[in-house]
């Protein structure tokens, strides 16, 4: 069976041949990502080749006995994860922010109409691919431009954020993942479950995501119906950390969100 790639980032898109592709700003250039023969083909399309994105390999087979066994078993058939580190911290941030408070279906679909309306658009093997805009331009859009793609409720906390991190992302960019969430903190509008979110993207380490999201209860639930999940979030992070056990909650988490969100490297 082959190993899998992570597409939770709703940057990636499957095109007719079941070939995943996304657009990703690295240093000062703009790359594409793709899903190629057991691996993931990063090739620069504008700008410098000054900074390589980061793929991180998670492998469930560490994951803990503690993990029950209606859920470790299924996520160990995936075999070695593959996920792209996020490596333009504004981009995770700015998708932190929209992701707040709605589906991720609802969030997809949102982030996409972003990019495609503010970002920039570049051709890629698998068709056109978008990336955010930045957060200059963020600062430059009307209040009618928010609503226009559904990001009115959203405006006060992007433009908070794109403000604070023209400021300061270069500092924050470099900072340890503990030192990043409670500097993002400080931004109107942010609080720790964006920050976390941001930071597990970023960094590629899912120990620091907020394990009681509905994403992970979902697709837990899903995994393993049988098995008596708290229901709340508070609650359920706190017992997803039990059953991490010693070895942390990276691999338990990033095996899950891939779970529901994968396709298989050719």
């Amino acid at each position: 069976m082959p190993d899998v790639l992570t597409i939770d980032h709703p940057a990636w898109e499957v095109d007719e041949t079941g070939r995943a592709t996304r657009l990703v700003r690295s240093g000062a250039g703009l790359w594409c990502a793709s899903a190629e023969q057991d691996s993931v083909a990063l090739s620069c399309l504008q700008g410098e080749e000054d900074s390589k994105p980061t793929i991180i390999l998670t492998d469930p087979a560490n994951l803990p006995d503690t993990v029950p066994a209606a859920l470790r078993h299924p996520l160990q058939e995936l075999r070695t994860t593959h996920r792209l580190a996020n490596p333009w911290l504004w981009d995770a941030l700015s998708l932190a922010i929209l992701r707040k408070v709605i589906r991720a279906a609802q969030a997809r679909a949102l982030y996409r109409r972003w990019c495609t309306a503010y970002g920039i658009t570049l051709n890629t093997p698998s068709g056109p691919r978008s990336i955010a805009p930045t957060p200059e331009r963020v600062l430059d859009l009307s209040d009618n431009a928010f609503t226009k793609v559904g990001a009115k409720f959203h405006r006060p906390t992007l433009q908070a954020a794109a403000a604070a991190y023209r400021e300061h992302g270069a500092t924050w960019a470099t900072l340890p993942p503990a030192d990043l969430i409670t500097a993002l903190t400080s931004i109107k509008g942010v609080g720790p479950w964006v920050a976390r979110a941001c930071t597990a993207d970023f960094s590629g380490d899912f120990s620091h995501y907020p394990h009681g999201d509905l994403a992970v209860r979902t697709w837990a639930n899903d995994i393993a119906p049988s098995h008596p999940w708290p229901a709340a979030d508070t609650p359920f992070e706190q017992y997803w950390r039990r059953l991490a056990g010693s070895k942390g909650p990276h691999t338990l988490t990033l095996t899950t969100l891939t779970w529901g969100s994968h396709t298989r490297l050719p």
